[in-house]
Order: structure tokens, then sequence, then C-alpha cells
């Protein structure tokens, strides 16, 4: 087998670079092109290419296929927990706006239930008061008619008194004057 090298343009150039800076004379192997490494490169690479298309791409792709789905699924459940905390929220406004309303009713309630209750205690007691005072009213006006009955018994009894006194004892009209005065100052002392 021939080795043949095929010259880069200006290669001449980077050997004289060399031997300038205390390198060796011989052609780099790098720089010069060989049909046969060429070849055997690309072979290379397209079995490389091949081996890993079989073996590692379908695995690779079934990896990153299997982690999206993986992301869409977190993405789906965290907007699907996101909908559910907003109507959790809105839910728990009304509940609270909800018992926020009851507790006003119940005070109006707790508040006309106590007017409702201090309004009849008021009528009880003003029930109560215009029925001692009617009792009162009573009891004045019967002592009253007692007393104007006993008084007018005792007139009457003194009238009788001082009529006995008067036929028993037939007196000048100065006496029977006198008489009558005494028993009208008696009636004065029992005057309602």
């Amino acid at each position: 087998m021939t080795n043949h090298y095929w010259v880069i343009p200006g290669s001449e150039n980077l050997h004289e670079s060399q031997e300038s800076h205390g390198g060796s004379s011989a052609p780099n192997p790098l720089v010069q092109l060989d049909p046969g490494l060429f070849i055997w490169t690309i072979l290379t690479f397209i079995v490389l290419f091949l081996v890993l298309a079989k073996f590692a791409w379908k695995p690779l792709l079934a990896a990153l296929k299997n982690r999206e789905d993986q992301i869409k699924t977190a993405l789906q459940n965290a907007e699907q927990a996101k909908d559910e905390l907003d109507k959790i929220t809105i839910k728990s406004k009304a509940i609270t706006d909800e018992a926020r309303e009851e507790a006003k009713v119940i005070l109006s309630q707790a508040k006309a239930s106590s007017d409702k209750i201090k309004q009849e205690m008021l009528s009880k007691a003003t029930e109560e008061a215009d029925k001692i005072r009617i009792e009162a009213e009573n009891k004045i006006k019967i002592e009253k008619d007692k007393a104007v009955d006993e008084i007018k018994t005792r007139v009457v009894d003194l009238t009788f008194a001082i009529t006995e006194k008067i036929i028993k004892k037939n007196i000048s009209s100065k006496e029977n004057k006198n008489l009558i005065e005494e028993s009208l100052k008696g009636l004065k002392n029992y005057s309602a």
C-alpha cells in the first residue's frame, strides 16, 4: 500500500514555521488529507450513527417523551389545583359573606326581641301600676264612703240627742241656738 498524502495548500508555510520554532521537518499527518482515512472515518461515523439510532436514539426519545408527558401532567395538575383553589376561595368568601349576613339577621332579631320584651315589661308595669292605682282609688272611695256613712250616722245620732235635749227641756231660743252650735262643733271634729 502506498501512502498518498495530499497536500493542503499553504502547508509549506506550516512546515517552515515548525522548523523556525525548533520543530521537526516531517509533515504533520493531521493536516494532510488521506483518502483511506477519510473513507474509514465516514464508514465509522455511519456505523456508529446506525448503532446509536437503533439502540440509544429510541430510548432517549422515549425518555424525553416520558419526561414531556410528566411535565404536561404536572402542569395540568397544577392548573387543576389552581382552579380548585380559586373555587374554594370563592366558596369560602361566599360562606363568610353568608355568615356575616346571618350574624346581622341574628343581631337584628335579638334587638327586636329585646325591644319587644322591653315593651312587654313596660306595658305590664304600666298595667300593674294602673291596677294598683285603681285598687287604691277604690279602697279610698270605699273608706271615704264608710267615713261619710259613719259621719251621717253620728250626725243623725247627734241630731237625735240634741232633739231629745230640746224636747226634755223647754228652753229659750238663745239656748236652742247654743245647743245647735255645740253640736255643729262636735260634728266638725268628724268631718272628712
